[in-house]
Parts: C-alpha cells; structure tokens; sequence
C-alpha cells in the first residue's frame, strides 16, 4: 500500500514539474503574462476596478484573487478594487431564475462593468458558456478581457484580448496552476504600483 501511494505522488508532483518546466520555457506565455500585469496595473492606476469570475473550483480561485486585491497579498497597501462575480448568492439565483444560468457574469459586467475595467474569466475547459458570455459583454462595452484556461483554449482561446492557457487536459493541474499564475500577478501588481499603506 505504501509504494503504491508512494508511486502515486512521486507521479503526481512530477507531473506539476513538468508543466512549470514547460511554462518557463514558453515565452509566449511569459510576455502574456506580463501583459496581464501591465493590464491590471493600468486599470488600478486609472481608477477603475477588476472584475473576475468563474465556475466551480474555479469560482473559489475568482474570490481567492479578489481577496488578494482587496485585502493584500504580500505588501502592506491600499486595497485594490476588485470584485469575484461568484459571491452574491443573490443576484446568481436570480439571475438563474429569471433568465439563465448561462447569463450569470454577463448580466452583472452589464449592471457595474465600464471601458476601462478588467474582466479575468477563469475556465479550465475554455468552454463555460456562462464566462464565454461574459467575455461578449466586456467587448461590447470595451472592457479589457483576460482568460486563464486549460488545454487547447477552448471556445474562449479566441475570443478574450490575453488568454493564459496551461499546458496540461488534467483539471487539477489547471487549477493549480490557474492559482500559481493569479499568484505572481498579484506580486508584481502589488510590487510594481508601490501603494504602500503606513501602519
């Protein structure tokens, strides 16, 4: 039982490796992701806010990178203004009920969003039609749009103004990865607007 889990996470973390190794060696995505920065950075510095959204696991990591705005990530400093599209059980059960489910995002970047804004849509798959639609409203609008998917891109892939697509068909390595990426933004964001708060 012991080698057989043993096998299992030595395979498992190896696996981790070698996405992060096929990453940095991707400098395609090592420009894109600093397009993601200098976006969020611009979008801070002019007054205006980030919105971000997502489905399942990857609802948890749209709040997860909110939190980190808002509150901090490493540095002490002003909080940033940014909203997870999937915490108001409210407005997505009415919005569910009285329309679609698939209008979730859309319906809400119509109500709050405006040109000048970030929309950062999280799907694994690149297929959650309700984040597919919500990339279609930011553009009708002029909200700049960021996507962090998984293997090929999905629908989406073509459709936001940046994708970040992770290497890898496996959701769980996605997903960690999905976090590793919000993780760097929110450090050079925070490093790079030097808006530290005296305590």
């Amino acid at each position: 039982m012991e080698e057989v889990f043993d096998e299992y996470w030595r395979e498992y973390l190896r696996e981790t490796v070698r996405i992060c190794q096929t990453m940095l060696g991707d400098s395609d995505m090592l420009d894109k992701l600093y397009s993601v920065v200098i976006s969020i950075q611009n979008c801070f510095q002019r007054h205006y806010k980030v919105m971000v959204a997502g489905n399942g696991g990857s609802a948890a990591d749209a709040q997860h990178f909110a939190a980190e705005l808002v509150g901090r990530f490493r540095l002490n400093r002003m909080g940033l203004p940014a909203i997870a599209l999937s915490t108001d059980t409210s407005i997505i059960t009415a919005v569910s009920n009285d329309y679609n489910f698939n209008e979730i995002f859309s319906r809400q970047i119509e109500a709050l969003g405006k040109q000048g804004d970030v929309f950062v849509g999280i799907s694994t798959s690149g297929n959650s039609e309700n984040v597919v639609r919500a990339v279609q409203e930011c553009t009708k609008i002029g909200i700049t749009t960021i996507c962090l998917l998984g293997n090929d891109g999905g629908k989406l892939k073509g459709l936001a103004d940046i994708s970040l697509i992770i290497p890898s068909s496996i959701t769980s390595k996605i997903q960690e990865m999905h976090i590793t990426l919000l993780h760097l933004i929110c450090g050079e964001v925070e490093k790079n607007m030097q808006i530290t708060r005296n305590t």
